[in-house]
Formats: structure tokens, sequence, C-alpha cells
């Protein structure tokens, strides 16, 4: 599931973002995608390639991770995200949800660090 109301754009300095076309309400989910679960050892590849920028650890250890389908990857980060996302490991699916008012032409983040106002470094340079 995804929000009707979301489209995908270029950014001015990220590459491609998640937008929305409506003021979405704190609260609100905005997506629901399955996901690809890996083995450690699959792991151990995917971090060797660009498709590890685009991977979550999964499960309650960091050996496995998996790959979000729909427009998951596509979420930019920011230490300021207007969303959090929820993994659940029954269902195989990830949640994302606005943590406060979005307005109509915003882009929306999630923080990669994990919670939606952590403040762990990532792995990259935030500008």
């Amino acid at each position: 599931m995804i929000a009707h109301c979301l489209y995908i754009a270029e950014t001015e300095e990220m590459g491609k973002g998640v937008f929305t076309t409506e003021d979405i309400s704190k609260g609100s989910v905005v997506e629901i995608a399955p996901v690809l679960v890996m083995s450690a050892e699959e792991r151990i590849l995917l971090d060797q390639t660009l498709l590890h920028d685009y991977i979550f650890e999964w499960g309650d250890g960091t050996d496995q991770c998996c790959m979000a389908l729909g427009w998951v990857p596509v979420y930019n980060h920011s230490y300021k995200s207007n969303c959090d996302y929820e993994m659940d490991y029954d269902q195989n699916t990830i949640t994302i949800k606005t943590v406060r008012k979005i307005k109509a032409g915003e882009e929306l983040f999630i923080n990669y660090s994990g919670s939606w106002d952590a403040t762990k470094a990532v792995w990259f340079d935030v500008r």
C-alpha cells in the first residue's frame, strides 16, 4: 500500500525523494511495503555492492538484512525526519508513518539510524 498522494521526484541535493501532493496528518500510515529477507551470508555479499545503501538490518541481531520493496528505498535520510518506520518481522513488512503533519509539496524523510529522532551517525556525510 502506497498512499495515493505520494510521488517520487528529483531533489536538489539527494537524487530522488518521496513527496506528497496533499497535506498528511500526524500519525498517518503512508506506506506498507513487503520486504525480501536475506541471510547473513547474503548480507556479506550485499554489503559489497551499491545495494548496501538501500538495505535495512532485520531481526534481533545485525547479521540478517532485508530489501524493502515499494518506495521505501527512495525515502531520504534526515535527523529531523517527518516519518518513522516500523518493521513487522512476522509479516515481513515495513510501515512508514508520519510523526508530524506534512504539508503538500513537502518531502517525506526517515531517519536511517533507526527511530525518527535518533542522533546516531550514519555511514555517509549528511548535508
